[in-house]
């Protein structure tokens, strides 16, 4: 129901506002005929009158208030938010969540993540060191870093309290966001 009404929610939000449809005509570009007529299709969908009409004035009725307070707020953060998502255009920011084995931490990743940080705080990188096979869309990663030797005896594991680590000094972060400033 929100879908067909929504354009004529906001026509009927500017009319209560202005409180007159001659000048929210005029702001919105249309014409008063066809402001008229989009009010009385939403006043008839809805079944409920939501503005009271003289011949000198236009006011909201209580039902109309009542959409008015409610549509306000959300209209404002829906403005809001897609004032912040367009202000993100062509800057790099969000999450980077990526998977690497222990190795390419150590050798590729550590030395990059810093300089990077430092150049895109507005990104937050979350690093999952795994030597295992991992599925990086079933665990919802932007990418993994895989690949040198695995040395003997420097596998992940558990300790004897059931904790994780990845070994050889690098704790597994599965799930835990980690920032280069945490670098060993």
């Amino acid at each position: 129901m929100l879908k067909e009404n929504f354009n004529d929610l906001q026509l009927f939000l500017a009319v209560a506002k202005d409180r007159s449809f001659t000048r929210a005509a005029g702001k919105l570009g249309v014409s008063q005929s066809a402001l008229s007529h989009a009010i009385k299709g939403l006043e008839g969908r809805l079944n409920i009158r939501l503005l009271t009409r003289t011949t000198r004035s236009v006011a909201p009725t209580e039902a109309g208030e009542r959409i008015i307070d409610c549509l306000e707020p959300r209209l404002a953060d829906l403005e809001q938010a897609l004032g912040d998502i367009i202000q993100m255009n062509g800057q790099d920011a969000g999450n980077l969540r990526l998977s690497a084995g222990e190795h390419a931490v150590r050798s590729l990743l550590w030395p990059k993540l810093k300089p990077f940080l430092k150049a895109y705080p507005q990104i937050n990188v979350e690093l999952v060191v795994d030597n295992g096979l991992v599925d990086i869309v079933a665990g919802r990663f932007d990418g993994r870093a895989a690949g040198g030797e695995r040395r003997q005896g420097h596998g992940g594991g558990a300790d004897r309290a059931g904790h994780a680590h990845g070994g050889g000094g690098l704790p597994r972060l599965s799930g835990q966001s980690r920032h280069a400033a945490d670098a060993p």
